[in-house]
């Protein structure tokens, strides 16, 4: 029961100290904030988006694909 417990507390902190993390390694962060205009940085967050959406997108086909196959209409025996 305390391992159990254990589990979820080391993986509730486990998540929340993510949102603490930088999300950028150094030289990424010193090229972006020298910039005065802001559209390189802009560029890197609109490429990061674009990135993130492919597998969301992917897996939303399998879904379906598995919800189309699970549910599939069966045809009606039409008796005589």
């Amino acid at each position: 029961m305390c391992n159990k417990n254990l589990k979820y507390i080391v993986a509730g902190l486990f998540f929340l100290s993510s949102f603490i993390s930088a999300a950028q390694c150094a030289m990424c962060r010193a090229a972006l904030e020298s910039e005065e205009g802001g559209n390189k940085a802009e560029a890197i967050n609109n490429g990061i988006v674009y990135l993130m959406a492919f597998p969301y997108i992917m897996v939303a086909i399998v879904f379906y694909v598995v919800y189309r196959m699970k549910f599939k209409k069966k045809p009606k025996i039409e008796s005589v």
